[in-house]
């Protein structure tokens, strides 16, 4: 009667091991209350090594910062956050890289900084109102630049993902996309005066023919630089009703020089890819020659700067200001390595912060107008 028993009790335990572990061994030891009792202690130790963490069973910490960072105001963070349709039409317009929209928007500030009555601050609603502009306009542009470079878009790796060349956006739909764009812009522009009006009418053919001009000439940072400066013209034009030329055309000559700086650095991001295609930039004129030439775009946009502060009666904190902005462009290009995408990009992407720190400097320089015109009135 002992050996069914035995054999019974293999049988039970073969079972039991089974459901317990999923695996069926062979030579099982003799049943014991010994051999049971180590079998409850390793069963127990498995479980415990092979159960969930204790912070899986606690509030979702990990979602709950993944639903923080969906709920993000940054620029990506939104374009990610909108519904599935609208995010290749944001991506296209580049919503998600709010660094060109500021590289737009900066010199209106300077220039409707510069139109403000002494000892106040700059139009608030003027200020408003261009930021708007810029956002459109410079949607606009890309929307412009990704259906002239589509096909050199699907060549090269950083571009190929853009909405229209991945197949996202059709020509047609990024056609109509764009006609809401200007329409829009054209609503912001009719809200200026009208010499303004015409003004800004006249940068459209610089909008639309600049994405054509790296097939044609190694200058098209130059012809960027034209259009993305307008501002520096219309700003004034804006507050005041007309340009005071001796005023904005220094202030539009140290844009333009600006941009050949930030851009000529952006361009060494894409040198190799720009040969491979057939596209020409600044980067491929210059090459090694590059920090000469940017050395001598910075002296004369300090030039222009300079002669645009004397001419609008600008005071000391203006010019510290000027001291200030040209030791971040020295050091930008002093430490700028052309053959690394990474410290081209950081380099290009500081220049948001040097236009701020300009229109900082505009405005404590015409705030100061009115202290120093006090104390001449108290002499």
């Amino acid at each position: 009667m002992m050996l069914p028993a035995r054999l019974t009790s293999q049988v039970i335990l073969n079972t039991w091991r089974r459901r317990h572990h999923g695996t069926c061994y062979s030579n099982l030891p003799s049943l014991s209350s010994n051999y049971l009792n180590n079998q409850k202690k390793n069963v127990s130790t498995h479980h415990q090594e092979n159960s969930p963490p204790s912070s899986l069973l606690s509030p979702p910490t990990r979602l709950d910062a993944t639903r923080k960072r969906l709920f993000s105001l940054s620029a990506a963070g939104i374009v990610n956050s909108a519904p599935a349709p609208m995010q290749p039409y944001l991506r296209l317009m580049r919503l998600d890289k709010p660094i060109g929209t500021w590289l737009l928007y900066l010199p209106c500030t300077w220039s409707i900084g510069l139109a403000a009555d002494p000892g106040c601050l700059p139009h608030l609603g003027m200020l408003t109102l261009f930021g708007t502009g810029a956002l459109l306009m410079r949607g606009a542009g890309c929307t412009i630049n990704d259906m002239w470079d589509k096909d050199f878009d699907k060549k090269v790796a950083r571009t190929a993902t853009r909405p229209i060349a991945a197949g996202e956006i059709t020509q047609m739909q990024a056609l109509v996309f764009l006609g809401g764009q200007l329409s829009l812009a054209l609503g912001v522009l009719l809200c200026l005066n009208y010499y303004s009006i015409a003004l800004g009418a006249a940068s459209l053919s610089l909008v639309v023919t600049y994405p054509l001009m790296k097939r044609i000439t190694y200058w098209p940072q130059l012809v960027l630089g034209l259009t993305f400066n307008w501002g520096a013209l219309l700003g004034w034009s804006a507050v005041i009703g007309s340009c005071e030329w001796s005023v904005c055309l220094p202030l539009y000559f140290s844009g333009v020089m600006w941009t050949l700086i930030y851009d000529t650095i952006y361009a060494h991001q894409d040198k190799d890819d720009d040969i491979r295609v057939g596209v020409k930039s600044t980067a491929l004129r210059f090459q090694e020659q590059t920090k000469p030439w940017l050395s001598g775009f910075m002296v004369a946009m300090m030039s222009g700067l300079i002669v645009a502060g004397v001419n609008a009666e600008q005071t000391l904190p203006y010019y510290a200001t000027l001291s200030t902005v040209a030791i971040h462009l020295t050091h930008q290009i002093y430490t700028l390595d052309i053959n690394k995408p990474e410290d081209c990009w950081k380099k290009f992407v500081s220049n948001r912060n040097l236009g701020l720190l300009l229109f900082l400097g505009i405005v404590c320089g015409n705030l100061w107008k009115e202290r120093r015109d006090t104390s001449l009135q108290n002499d």
